[in-house]
């Protein structure tokens, strides 16, 4: 047995978490308990960054007003979205795709100005900055589902605009409105596999071996 794994409890939490992880739209009333948020942003400021850059930043909105005012915004670039579909603009608009001002908590989540000053491993891929965000945020996500608590990843809205929202530097990028609060139940697929929207490709379609469209698997 592999002296560095975890129990066989411990290994299937972590399995579990990331199979029943959901981009979660409808939230339910109540406040989060004391310490989650701070723990889940703690987990996501755990993440791998390239160059230990560690580029993200957490605004946590407080003000109603500034809150409305961000769900005006997202509304706004959602019709923009619906007009862009085209065809299938209709049927977008019928979705939900935010929780913005249902949820307990909502999050501003962007990238740090001055990223240029940071070369260690973005010489020629300067996007592993946004990557190593996503890292981030992917480990808040996971913690917060391991406490039964939901999470959504926003991102229709103008990265200028939301930027000047906020207050943000000249040169910073937002990158998420992250919106997180109780859940009456977690969606028991990915809620655009529900709606019918798209669904998960195979692995078989996604798995290569030594060349792009070569098929490979374990």
């Amino acid at each position: 047995m592999n002296p560095h794994a975890f129990s066989d409890a411990e290994i299937e939490g972590v399995y579990r978490a990331i199979r029943e992880r959901r981009d979660v739209r409808h939230f339910k009333p109540g406040p989060l308990e004391d310490g989650q948020l701070r723990r889940f942003i703690g987990a996501a400021h755990n993440g791998p960054s390239v160059g230990l850059m560690q580029p993200w930043r957490f605004i946590r909105i407080a003000s109603a007003e500034l809150r409305a005012q961000i769900h005006q915004h997202v509304n706004e670039e959602r019709i923009k979205t619906a007009e862009a579909l085209g065809q299938r603009a209709e049927e977008f608009m019928r979705l939900k795709v935010e929780g913005i001002l249902t949820c307990a908590e909502v999050l501003v989540v962007g990238l740090i100005d001055k990223r240029e000053n940071y070369v260690f491993g973005r010489r020629t891929m300067p996007e592993m900055d946004l990557a190593s965000a996503s890292c981030a945020l992917q480990n808040f996500w996971l913690a917060a589902r391991a406490e039964g608590i939901g999470a959504g990843w926003v991102s229709m809205f103008d990265p200028l605009r939301l930027r000047e929202i906020c207050g943000m530097p000249e040169g910073s990028q937002p990158i998420a409105v992250l919106c997180v609060g109780q859940v009456e139940q977690f969606y028991t697929a990915p809620m655009l596999e529900l709606e019918r929207w798209d669904q998960r490709r195979p692995l078989s379609e996604i798995m290569f071996e030594d060349r792009w469209d070569n098929p490979g698997g374990t």
